[in-house]
């Protein structure tokens, strides 16, 4: 091996030290740690639960998934959609369940023309509605993964904390968009269930998010952020999870499953909404999140450079192959914890691209967006 070489590449060495470090910390001292979580919480509580859902032009989802969520395992639970300013058969096939299930109870916000209404309004109606101090919160179009969901989800509040972080997966279906969906989607969950077990809990998602009532009374609600369309789940995790009051639950039965984007316009258009609450973290939060990404690029394209410069390249090829095999096992193992088959090869080239994508997503986040799409 020759070791004389340019000062490009004495700095390629040293960045693809340094770089493969924080890769290695990142996978093994956080994205490792869910898939290592044991379900130590228990599941059978008595304590009443409200379950929140907002709903705007939703009939389709909300015949096909609200009974599965009505129809679950607890003795004391009250369903509350909020109907906001809905178009379609939203009230016809709230009005039709009402009759079978006397647990769910509707709230219609009526369209006004003066003003826009966006999902944290929905919220703040439902939440006020909810009689019972334990919330859970998920969407129209989301179906636990089983009757058990409702009591795995609140058994922490019910043991003394205050917030709970869940995952809500997709739906699998053919095609390379809902591949990169789901791996995207089960890496975020990757990040935020393994920082918040690291006691450093920064985010969770409404798909499957559960709270005590009085903490959100105590830190104000949205007020801090209620001008910002999206982050009626982030943005509030962000401002009042600690380490003390934030539990993860991942036991089998506890998931959540949407309906994914199916066409790439309606994905990256989900992609710059949630881009939008980045900013708003937490400083500590956002440089972490930015430094893992930031090091898988830099460590590949000091690889590069000694590769194609001949110099040191065994070390290099021999670190390139060596964190392939760490992220083939941390993929592997996630996949098998979120329940999310047939991403462990693909996730290692997604894992490439990914901060392009996000990088992209992010420039076209300052676009102008519709504001009636920023309520989803």
């Amino acid at each position: 091996m020759e070791l004389q070489g340019t000062p490009v590449q004495y700095i390629a060495v040293i960045l693809l030290i340094a770089a493969g470090m924080v890769q290695a910390w990142y996978y093994f001292r956080y994205y490792l740690k869910p898939s290592l979580n044991e379900a130590t919480e228990e599941a059978e509580h008595n304590l009443p639960v409200s379950v929140i859902i907002c709903a705007r032009n939703e009939a389709v989802n909300l015949k096909q998934y609200l009974p599965s969520i009505l129809e679950q395992d607890h003795p004391d639970f009250e369903v509350i959609v909020v109907n906001d300013c809905s178009e379609d058969e939203t009230d016809m096939v709230l009005a039709e369940l009402k009759a079978v299930y006397s647990h769910l109870k509707i709230s219609t916000i009526n369209k006004d023309p003066r003003f826009l209404h966006n999902k944290k309004l929905a919220h703040l109606i439902g939440i006020k509605a909810a009689r019972n101090e334990i919330l859970l919160l998920t969407d129209a179009d989301c179906q636990p993964e089983s009757e058990t969901w409702l009591r795995q989800m609140t058994a922490p509040l019910a043991n003394g904390k205050e917030i709970v972080l869940g995952y809500g997966g997709y739906f699998r279906a053919g095609g390379l968009l809902n591949s990169y969906i789901r791996y995207d989607t089960m890496f975020i969950a990757m990040q935020y269930t393994g920082l918040a077990m690291s006691g450093l809990p920064y985010m969770g998602v409404g798909r499957n998010l559960a709270y005590r009532k009085d903490l959100f009374m105590r830190g104000n609600g949205f007020s801090s952020h209620y001008h910002i369309p999206s982050g009626d789940d982030d943005l509030f995790v962000n401002a009042n999870a600690t380490a003390g009051n934030t539990s993860v639950v991942l036991g089998n039965g506890s998931f959540t499953r949407s309906v994914p984007a199916t066409s790439l316009k309606q994905f990256i258009r989900q992609k710059r909404r949630h881009m939008t609450t980045a900013n708003h973290y937490r400083f500590g939060d956002r440089l972490r999140l930015l430094a893992e990404p930031l090091s898988r690029v830099l460590f590949l394209a000091a690889a590069t450079v000694m590769i194609a410069g001949m110099y040191l390249w065994p070390v290099a090829v021999s670190m390139v192959a060596a964190m392939i095999i760490v992220k083939i096992v941390v993929f592997h193992s996630a996949g098998r914890k979120f329940g999310e088959k047939g991403l462990t090869i693909p996730a290692i080239f997604y894992d490439i691209c990914s901060p392009i994508f996000n990088t992209l997503f992010y420039i076209a986040k300052f676009g102008k967006q519709d504001a009636r799409k920023a309520w989803r």
